[in-house]
């Protein structure tokens, strides 16, 4: 038990969204004791982690870090990053630890950095799943030598327990890898004594900046105030609010379960939570609860499952736009046909798509054959193969069915309106997630590598 309240400023939901400094001082003003921002998560797909890159640029990160560096150090409060560099492997967090080097030359601040690294050694995988420690998530079948092998990158998110020891330790900026939403927030409450069921709570509706709040375009961050029985959330921008349905709603982000949050160690339960509306702009809940679990990790594993080349047009012909189920089936058996005739290729060697945009390119659901016909549509021509080679190849035998293919033989040839020339282009390598596990360990701080980029020697500094 503590018998302080815990103040975090959350700036923005992902670092390199554009942090507000006028909002970031509204924070310390009130009282905040530290900063705490996630900085990526798999929401992009799986090629962030293959590569290494981050999805943001750098002059996005770099200005929102350089705001972020300065007030804290101002202030001597602590500024926490989990999943840097948008993946959070080790290029990704490399990428971020050199921003924040060149940083601190530039501002001129004296900083102890922590860096955490969760990417994930192979050998080190395989013995714990010959060990039947690596458990397969519905519906992935479970984890082989061959699927870790088949991964560019491989990381294990982090709890909090990294980011706890790395305050414990004096680090004024903690740079994580992949780590949860979560433990990033909700680490120095959980520090400072805070209860697990509120720090976690508070951690999971903060973790996307100002999208729990009433106006998420309305500013970007939020304050969470953790206190003995309950915490609050407010938003720093002084024209925004939050309410009681804005801030209970975000438990249904990202998490199939509104009432309970899976992390590393244990469950969030917020079946019995309230929501109170404590003044214009602050929410109060109570009733958070947290249960301890064996300690597990999740897994995400990278890997490169084919190359792809892309064609497009558009198209405004009458009679097409009326017809356009029957065209697109004709159009895909002629192009797979003349692909298998051309190249010699079998159907499992490689995979053509067609995209209507403006008809059914997002859902890909068949619409109904009364659906009024659109005025245009453009349409994406994809070809997946096991090499560039053959995908380029691909789109080159299918290029004249693609861009004349008739609706109706009788009248002239058709042409559509060709988006560029080349008319192919390279998409290059497909990326795909192959790991849905997780893996035992005995200590949070197994699967972790810990550098210091400055003396770490002395007392802590916000103990």
């Amino acid at each position: 038990m503590h018998d302080e309240t815990i103040r975090i400023i959350v700036p923005v939901g992902s670092l390199g969204a554009g942090v507000q400094e006028a909002e970031i001082r509204y924070g310390i003003s009130r009282g905040a004791q530290a900063i705490a921002t996630d900085a990526g998560s798999t929401d992009s797909g799986a090629a962030y982690l293959a590569l290494g890159i981050s999805k943001n640029n750098y002059e996005a990160v770099r200005r929102d870090l350089k705001i972020l560096m300065a007030v804290a150090s101002e202030f001597k409060i602590p500024l926490l990053v989990g999943t840097c560099g948008q993946a959070g492997g080790d290029k990704n967090l490399d990428w971020t630890v050199d921003i924040v080097e060149e940083l601190v030359q530039e501002i001129q601040i004296d900083s102890k950095i922590a860096v955490l690294y969760s990417e994930q050694n192979k050998s080190v995988l395989k013995a714990k799943n010959g060990e039947g420690k690596i458990l397969a998530l519905p519906p992935s079948a479970p984890l082989t030598d061959e699927i870790i092998d088949s991964c560019e990158h491989i990381v294990a998110l982090l709890g909090a327990e990294p980011y706890i020891d790395a305050l414990a330790g004096g680090a004024d900026i903690v740079l994580g890898g992949r780590t949860t939403d979560t433990a990033v927030i909700a680490s120095f409450a959980l520090w400072k004594g805070a209860a697990k069921g509120l720090s976690w709570h508070a951690a999971k509706i903060a973790e996307c900046g100002a999208l729990c709040t009433v106006s998420p375009l309305d500013g970007k961050g939020v304050l969470i105030s953790i206190g003995q029985a309950g915490f609050q959330v407010e938003p720093l921008s002084l024209s925004n609010r939050c309410t009681p349905h804005s801030v209970s709603a975000h438990m249904l982000y990202e998490n199939s379960n509104p009432f309970r949050l899976i992390e590393p160690g244990g469950v969030l339960d917020v079946t019995q939570a309230e929501y109170h509306q404590i003044n214009e702009r602050t929410v109060r809940v109570t009733g958070s609860r947290w249960e301890d679990h064996p300690y597990t990790m999740k897994l995400e594993g990278a890997a490169i499952n084919g190359y792809q080349t892309t064609m497009l047009v558009g198209i405004q012909d009458p009679d097409i736009l009326s017809r356009l189920n029957e065209f697109g089936d004709k159009m895909l058996a002629a192009l797979n046909e003349r692909t298998q005739d051309a190249m010699g290729l079998s159907p499992d060697e490689y995979h053509i798509s067609l995209r209507w945009y403006g008809w059914n390119a997002v859902s890909g659901d068949r619409p109904p054959a009364d659906t009024p016909a659109p005025r245009e549509v453009g349409l994406l021509f994809v070809a997946t193969a096991a090499t560039q080679n053959m995908a380029n190849q691909i789109a080159r035998a299918c290029n004249p069915y693609f861009f004349h293919y008739p609706l109706m033989p009788e009248k002239s040839l058709p042409s559509y309106g060709f988006a560029f020339s080349p008319a192919e282009w390279e998409r290059g390598p497909v990326f795909e997630f192959k790991l849905n596990h997780v893996v035992k360990v005995d200590d949070p701080s197994d699967l972790l590598r810990v550098k210091w980029i400055a003396s770490a020697t002395g007392e802590p500094k916000y103990a």
